[in-house]
């Protein structure tokens, strides 16, 4: 299974091109199948075997659930929607560039927003995509223009100050965290020009901002913007992160196991803090012996969405004795 989204206290998690949810009271889980999708009949083939899954990169990659309870996902080349009462996700936008956006970003007023995620070595010109009508047509909020950026890390809307952070990257002045108004009409660069910047992991808190990076190049650290725009190295963490979260008032964030001249760890790292300031890293995972290129980073993967009950749940990946499982786990303490 993966975890992909928090809803309150009921998480949705897949299991290849199954959707499932579970509400947990206390860390027990009963869960039920919600939908699933069809996808073409080799990857039904490929998605049952855990090699074969990784291999082809196989399920479901993000989620985001609705007010109207609308499922909107992300599968290979597709993004796809379940409207309540249906049990099959249909197609609704075939992706061209790339294979699919590392996340799905909702506003309370129903709006979706996600932006394309590819190789992009010639820089071309890079969409931003949305959606009012429940995920069932889209069209372009945003476009970079060429030359701009490489690719889209990810959207996040901020209630607090009703705005959508953009993170993009990879090089140079392509390293962004803008800040955009939710009809796009407005969109400034609030941190850009270095690796530091580079970041695809974001979580806004009432009071500040909370990033890790994401740089094979440097070494990586979390960081901490606060609402008035002072930005505060917080932590060296081991390695480049992709994936945070929050769990009541504490923040977490997980490394990709991406060994580099910079960053040496074989292992994938959670980094969790109950008050934005002390750090620790209560779990690790070593990365099996599969080769990377083919069968993935080792990672550890984090749902998105508001999460208010007191259950940490995570999906690693590529690793040693937990390969492709999800834990649940009960937060007490986060020091070693």
């Amino acid at each position: 299974m993966r975890a992909l989204y928090w809803d309150g206290d009921v998480l949705y998690a897949s299991r290849g091109y199954e959707l499932l949810k579970a509400r947990l009271n206390g860390g027990n889980a009963t869960w039920q199948t919600l939908g699933h999708y069809q996808p073409e009949w080799w990857r039904k083939v490929s998605s049952v075997s855990r090699l074969s899954s990784r291999l082809f990169r196989d399920g479901f990659h993000a989620l985001n659930m609705l007010p109207t309870k609308h499922l909107v996902a992300a599968v290979p080349k597709a993004i796809i929607t379940l409207a309540p009462g249906e049990t099959e996700f249909r197609i609704t936008h075939r992706v061209l560039h790339g294979t699919r956006p590392l996340h799905i970003a909702s506003t309370p007023d129903g709006r979706l927003y996600w932006g394309e995620y590819f190789d992009n070595q010639r820089r071309e010109e890079v969409h931003i995509y949305t959606s009012a009508d429940h995920g069932q047509s889209w069209n372009v909020a945003y476009t970079f223009p060429r030359g701009a950026i490489r690719h889209v890390h990810n959207i996040v809307y901020d209630e607090w100050e009703n705005c959508l952070w953009v993170l993009t990257g990879d090089n140079g002045l392509e390293c962004r965290i803008l800040k955009a108004s939710c009809d796009f009409r407005t969109v400034e660069v609030v941190l850009s020009g270095n690796q530091q910047a580079r970041a695809v992991a974001f979580v806004p808190t009432r009071d500040a901002l909370y990033f890790s990076s994401d740089t094979p190049f440097e070494a990586n650290h979390i960081y901490c913007l606060d609402r008035r725009g002072k930005l505060q190295k917080l932590t060296g963490i081991s390695s480049s992160s992709i994936y945070g979260c929050r769990v009541g008032n504490a923040i977490f964030f997980s490394t990709m196991i991406e060994p580099t001249s910079v960053n040496r760890d074989h292992n994938a790292r959670l980094y969790g803090s109950v008050d934005g300031a002390s750090w620790h890293n209560p779990l690790s995972w070593c990365k099996d012996m599969l080769p990377k290129s083919l069968f993935q980073f080792g990672n550890v993967f984090l749902p998105d969405g508001p999460n208010t009950s007191n259950i940490l749940a995570l999906t690693t990946v590529a690793v040693k004795r937990d390969d492709l499982q999800t834990s649940l786990w009960r937060l007490e303490s986060i020091a070693p």
